[in-house]
C-alpha cells in the first residue's frame, strides 16, 4: 500500500482549523488534483485508525465499556477525557481526515472527463464510485453523531463557505442518513467494472459492488436499529426492508482495513501495545469476572493468563502489568485488520430485529449471533453449542440477553459495544468510585464537545449544546430513551 505524500494538505477541518490557507483548495499542484483512489485509500486507513485504536488521545472506548483498564495514568478510566482534549481528536480525525477528503474525491470523480476508451462505462462507474464514498461518509456521520448527538452536517467540511458551521439536529440527520444510504443502495449497479485506480484505492473491498451492497445494507440495518425506541415505525421499515434486501451473511462479506507488517501501516492496536514499548493496559475485572463465570471459550483469545487464571482490574484502579491479565495476542500482531463491520455485528442486529419485531425467531437469531462470534475468535460449532446451552435466550428479558453477549461479542469493536449498551441498557455498568465529579457517577452516554469548537465556534456550540439539554457526559442522545 502505498501513502502518498497527502497528508499535510489533507488538512482543512471545521473551525478547528481556522488558520489554514485556503489557497490549498486552488492549488494545481495539491494533492486534490490526484486521482480518487489516493484520496479513498487516506480516508480508509483514516477510518479504521480511529475506530480501531486503542489510544487514549482519541478513543477510549474499550475503557468506558469495561474491556480494559490503564495500567499508570488512570485519567481516561476515571472518564477524564479533556485533560488530552480527545474530543478534538475525534472531530479531525472524522471531519478533516475522513469526511473532508471522502468530499473531495467526490469532487474529483464530478468533474471527471472520461477518455474515449472510458466512455462507455462511464455513467456507470461513476455512479458506484459515488455512491461508495457516499457510504463511507454516511458510516462516519453515523458515528459522530452517536458519540455527540446533535453535529456539524449540513455544513460541515466546507470551511470556504461555512468557517464557523451549525450543529444539526441529531435526529433530523439520521432520517438523512436513511434517505442517503437508501438512494446509494440504489445506484449501486453491480454491472460496472470501476476504474484501476479507484479499485486500487478502496482498500475495503478492492472496488467489489456486490460486496459493497451488502455492507450498504447491513449499516442501513444498523441505522434502523439504532433508532428502534427514538422512531419505532421508521426503524422498523429500515431495519426489515435491509435484510430483505441482503446484509453481509458471512465472514467473508466482513469489512476491514488489512494493515501491513511495517511501519507506519501496522495496525494501530499493535502500534499502541508493542511499537510503544510501553505497557499501558491490562484487562478490566467486569469483563473477566463475566467470561469466568460462564466459561467463555473466547476469553483465552481476549486475555493472556497470570498463572493459569484471568484476573482483570477493577475500573478506574491502575495496577502492576504482571498482576493483571494483558490483552490477547491478537493485539500484538501488526497485520491484525481493522474492524469496520463484521459479520457477527449484523447477526446481533438480526438478532436484536427478531426480539422486537418477530420474537418467535429471536432465539435461533440469538444462538446464530453468539456462534458468529465464537466461531470469529477460533472456537468450533461444538464450543458454540455448549456455551449457548449454558447461556440461553430469555425471551423475558431479551434486552439482557442480547445486551450481555454483544457487549461480549464486540470486544474489539467497543464504538459498537457502546451503542449497544445505550440502546439495551446491559450489561450494567458500575462507574468507577473514582470517575470524574462531571461524570456524575455514571458511565459516559455520550462525549463533550471539543474544547476548541466552545472557543471558535462558541455560538453554535452553545446552541448544539442547549438543545440536547447540555454538554455533559451524562446527557442521552435522542435515540438512548430508557
Amino acid at each position: 500500500m502505498k501513502m502518498k505524500k497527502i497528508i499535510a494538505i489533507l488538512t482543512i477541518g471545521l473551525s478547528m482549523t481556522a488558520c489554514v490557507n485556503e489557497d490549498i483548495n486552488s492549488d494545481p499542484n495539491s494533492a486534490y488534483t490526484t486521482v480518487p483512489g489516493s484520496l479513498i485509500n487516506y480516508a480508509q486507513k483514516e477510518l479504521s485508525d480511529y475506530v480501531n485504536t486503542p489510544s487514549v488521545n482519541e478513543n477510549n472506548f474499550r475503557l468506558t465499556m469495561q474491556y480494559w483498564q490503564e495500567t499508570t495514568y488512570v485519567n481516561e478510566s476515571n472518564y477524564d477525557f479533556t485533560n488530552r482534549n480527545v474530543s478534538n481528536q475525534i472531530f479531525s480525525d472524522n471531519y478533516v481526515n475522513v469526511i473532508n477528503n471522502l468530499g473531495k474525491a467526490k469532487d474529483i470523480i464530478t468533474a471527471y472527463q472520461p477518455t474515449a476508451s472510458e466512455l462507455g462505462g462511464w455513467p456507470v462507474n461513476k455512479k458506484n464510485q459515488l455512491a461508495i464514498i457516499d457510504i463511507l461518509q454516511v458510516y462516519t456521520f453515523q458515528n459522530l453523531v452517536d458519540t455527540f448527538g446533535n453535529i456539524p452536517y449540513t455544513q460541515a467540511a466546507n470551511l470556504s463557505v461555512y468557517p464557523l458551521p451549525v450543529y444539526d439536529d441529531a435526529a433530523t440527520i439520521y432520517q438523512n442518513l436513511i434517505t442517503r444510504i437508501n438512494a446509494d443502495i440504489a445506484n449501486l449497479d453491480t454491472s460496472g467494472t470501476g476504474f484501476k485506480s479507484f479499485s486500487d484505492g478502496d482498500k475495503y473491498y478492492a472496488g467489489n459492488i456486490a460486496k459493497w451492497k451488502a455492507f450498504a445494507n447491513s449499516l442501513k440495518l444498523k441505522l434502523g436499529i439504532a433508532i428502534a425506541d427514538a422512531n419505532p415505525a421508521l426503524a422498523q421499515t429500515t431495519a426489515l426492508d435491509a435484510i430483505t434486501a441482503g446484509v453481509i451473511t458471512s465472514p467473508a462479506g466482513n469489512c476491514q482495513f488489512q494493515y501491513l507488517a511495517a511501519s507506519p501501516n501496522f495496525n494501530p492496536l499493535y502500534e499502541n501495545l508493542v511499537a510503544s514499548g510501553r505497557d499501558d493496559f491490562f484487562a478490566a475485572k467486569p469483563l473477566v469476572d463475566f467470561m469466568n463465570t460462564t466459561n467463555d471459550p473466547r476469553i483465552s483469545k481476549y486475555y493472556k493468563p497470570v498463572g493459569g487464571v484471568y484476573v482483570g482490574q477493577v475500573p478506574g484502579q491502575g495496577g502492576e502489568f504482571a498482576d493483571f491479565s494483558n490483552i490477547g495476542a491478537f493485539s500484538s500482531t501488526p497485520t491484525t485488520p481493522g474492524v469496520i463491520l463484521t459479520y457477527t455485528e449484523v447477526a446481533f442486529y438480526i438478532a436484536e430485529a427478531n426480539a422486537r419485531w418477530n420474537p418467535g425467531a429471536a432465539a435461533a437469531a440469538y444462538n446464530t449471533a453468539v456462534t458468529a462470534s465464537i466461531l470469529e475468535w477460533g472456537g468450533t460449532a461444538a464450543d458454540a453449542t455448549t456455551y449457548i446451552a449454558a447461556n440461553p435466550y430469555n425471551a423475558a428479558n431479551w434486552k439482557k440477553s442480547i445486551g450481555e453477549q454483544a457487549w461480549v461479542a464486540m470486544y474489539n469493536q467497543a464504538l459498537t459495544s457502546w451503542n449497544f449498551w445505550r440502546r439495551l441498557d446491559f450489561p450494567v455498568l458500575t462507574a468507577p468510585a473514582t470517575a470524574i465529579t462531571n461524570a456524575g457517577g455514571k458511565v459516559p452516554v455520550r462525549m463533550a464537545y471539543p474544547v476548541l469548537e466552545q472557543q471558535a465556534n462558541a455560538t453554535n456550540w452553545k446552541a448544539a449544546s442547549d438543545a440536547i439539554g447540555g454538554d455533559l457526559l451524562t446527557t442521552k442522545l435522542f435515540w438512548d430513551k430508557f
